[in-house]
C-alpha cells in the first residue's frame, strides 16, 4: 500500500434480508419529527414505501415528506426539502433510495438551520458547517454510489448550469444505512 492516509466511518451498516427490521431501534435515538425523503415513487410500487411507514408510524414518529428527488438533485427540490423541513421541525431525515436521495438528504440536514443561502455558502465558498446539523439515516434501494455512508452531496443549479459536490465531515455523514440485497 502506497502512501499515508487516515479513515473514518462512523456510519453503521445493516446488511441482510431483514435489514429493515433494524430501522425499529434505530428510531428510538431521534424525536418525533421525521422526514421522509424518496425518489420518483419505485418505493411505492415495490412496496418499500409502506413497509417504511409501518415502522415509522409503529414508532409514534409524526411524518413530513418530500417526494421526487430526481437524479443530480435540483437547488429548487433543496430550497423545497429545507422549507418543508423547517416548517415541520425536523428532528431526524430518512432517505429512502438511490446515492442522488442521500445526496440530498443530506444536503438538506446541513441548510436547515443554515445562515444564508446554502449554495452560495457550501457549494460556492465550499465552508464547513457551522449550524446544527439535523442527522440522517438511509435505506438504501440502488447501490453503487456509496453516498449512503459518506458525507457527500452533489446539488445542480439549471440557472448557473453548475452541478457541484460537497464533500462535508463526519458530522454529516448518515448515521445508519440499511442495505438489503
Amino acid at each position: 500500500m502506497l502512501g499515508n492516509f487516515e479513515y473514518c466511518n462512523p456510519t453503521k451498516l445493516y446488511f441482510g434480508e431483514d435489514s429493515l427490521s433494524y430501522l425499529n431501534q434505530e428510531l428510538k435515538k431521534y424525536g418525533s419529527n421525521i422526514l421522509f425523503i424518496y425518489g420518483g415513487g419505485s418505493i411505492k410500487k415495490n412496496g418499500i414505501y409502506d413497509e417504511v411507514m409501518k415502522i415509522l408510524q409503529d414508532n409514534g414518529k409524526i411524518v413530513s415528506e418530500v417526494s421526487g428527488v430526481m437524479p443530480n438533485p435540483t437547488l429548487e427540490k433543496l430550497y423545497e426539502g429545507i422549507d418543508i423541513a423547517r416548517k415541520n421541525d425536523i428532528d431526524f431525515i430518512l432517505a429512502v433510495g438511490g446515492g442522488s436521495v442521500c445526496d440530498y438528504a443530506k444536503a438538506v440536514s446541513v441548510s436547515i438551520y443554515c445562515d444564508g443561502d446554502p449554495w452560495e455558502k457550501y457549494y460556492i465558498r465550499f465552508e464547513e458547517t457551522t449550524c446544527p446539523i439535523v442527522p440522517v439515516g438511509c435505506v438504501l434501494t440502488m447501490v453503487g454510489t456509496g453516498s449512503e455512508m459518506n458525507g457527500g452531496a452533489v446539488i445542480t443549479n439549471h440557472e448557473t448550469k453548475m452541478k457541484i459536490g460537497h464533500v462535508f465531515g463526519e458530522d454529516v455523514m448518515p448515521k445508519f444505512a440499511i442495505l438489503n440485497p
